[in-house]
Parts: C-alpha cells; structure tokens; sequence
C-alpha cells in the first residue's frame, strides 16, 4: 500500500532546488528585499485561502451542524486557522493584538516601504469578480498571477486528499533559516523597518518546529487512506504546489536582478 514515502519520493528533487534556489543570497538591500515582499505577499493569502478550503471540507461550518469523518484532522486543522487568522501579535505597550498572519505581513509591508495595493485592490474585487476571473484581470506580475492561479485551480477542483498534500508540502517551512539571518541583519541595518517581517518568518519556523508538521502527514495519510489513486493524486498536488513555488521564486529573482 502506498505511505507518505511515495511523496517523499515524489518531491523530492523539488525540495532541493528550493533549498538550494538563489533567490535567497541574492536579496542583498532593502529595495530588493520590498520587490520580494511584493509579490510573496500573494503566495501569504493564497495559503489562507488553501487553509480556509480545507477547514470548509474537513470541519462542519454549516448548519445543522453535524460532524464530519475526520475527527483527528479536522481538530488539527481547526488548530491552524486559530494562529494563522487569529494569532497573538506583540504591540508596542507589551499587550498583544488578534490578526491573521496576512494582517499581519500587510503591516510588514507597509513597515518596510512596499507598497500593497496590487494585493489590496485584488482582494477588494473578490466582492464583485469570481477569483479566477479576478486573478486573470488583476494588475499584478506574472509569477503571482501563475501561482495563484494554480492554487485556486486545485481549491475549484475539491479534491480533498489532493487539497491535503498542497498544503503540507507547500507551506512557509520551505524558506530556509540562512534568509531568516539575512533578514535580521538587514533589519539591524535599517532601523527596525523590517522588524515585523522577521516577526512573522520567526513565528512561521516555531510554529512549524512544534508537531504541526508531523500532524499534517497524518492527515494526509487520513484522506488517502488505502486509495492508490489518492495516493498518487496526493503526490502530484505536492509536486504542482512545490513547482509552482520554484516558478514564483524565478520570477521574483528575475525581477530584483533584471
């Protein structure tokens, strides 16, 4: 029967041209570095809409309510959504304020001098606009634009093994903590401006430390169970997700090294 090695296996290759891409040593300044938070900022929003997708499916948010088949996953999931859109961020006076990670990185933004109206305007045509119509008219660049469309292409198409594998195998834990130190160094040059930013990189890596990794193989495992098939429709969403990220980093680099 197939395991979480099949996707291993899969990923594999993926995962070490996104260890080793050069999009990390090459952000050296703090213009490049507004470039990348410009632009990754999609990808930041798109996980919550992945996560978001996920909870629908797993958890009951309907009524009547009524449980669902995945006890242990939907509690894990649940668990997710409480840091991700509602997590514990320090304010000036020593209190902390509620606000999702996407909140939070907007404030990073704007701490850092990038500017957030492309993501800001797309978000505010969803009022209007179905998403895929809206990432296709967005004023954005071409790498958020692709890799956006890929997750929301996955999310339309529900399947909910394959919706399990994009997320655990294309979470934030695939930036590396050498970009981590750059980050703290370039904030200790700048006065602080990117304080928030290695705030939310920082909260990504103790978050991921904890079990969370481990919890989202087991529900993988859940919704695959002994289906070959998922199996296999589990390992290719991993692959999509991870390639999709690779082509968002080249698009990202070439646009700080034109």
């Amino acid at each position: 029967m197939p395991t979480v090695d099949l996707i291993h296996t899969r990923i594999a290759p993926l995962r070490a041209t996104l260890a080793a891409h050069p999009l990390y040593t090459s952000i050296r300044t703090e213009p490049q570095l507004r470039l990348f938070l410009q632009s990754h900022v999609f990808a930041v929003w798109d996980f919550m809409s992945l996560l978001k997708a996920l909870q629908s499916r797993l958890t009951c948010v309907t009524t009547p309510w009524l449980p669902t088949p995945y006890p242990a996953s939907r509690r894990f999931i649940n668990e997710i959504v409480l840091g991700e859109e509602s997590d514990e961020y320090p304010v000036s006076d020593g209190s902390a304020v509620p606000l999702s990670h996407f909140e939070i990185y907007l404030h990073a933004m704007r701490q850092a001098g990038a500017s957030t109206q492309a993501i800001e305007t797309l978000t505010a045509s969803l009022a209007t606009t179905p998403i895929l119509e809206a990432i296709a008219q967005a004023d954005i660049p071409a790498g958020p634009r692709a890799f956006l469309t890929t997750t929301f292409t996955l999310i339309a198409e529900g399947k909910l093994h394959a919706l399990a594998a994009a997320f655990t195998f294309g979470r934030e834990d695939l930036i590396p903590d050498m970009f981590t130190a750059l980050v703290r160094d370039l904030s200790a040059q700048n006065a602080g401006n990117l304080d928030t930013f290695l705030w939310y990189l920082e909260r990504h890596i103790e978050v991921d430390g904890e079990d969370h990794g481990p919890l989202s193989l087991r529900m993988v495992a859940d919704l695959c169970g002994t289906d070959e098939h998922k199996w296999h429709e589990a390992a290719e969403a991993a692959a999509q997700a991870l390639e999709a990220r690779i082509a968002l980093w080249d698009a990202i680099l070439a646009e700080i090294q034109p």
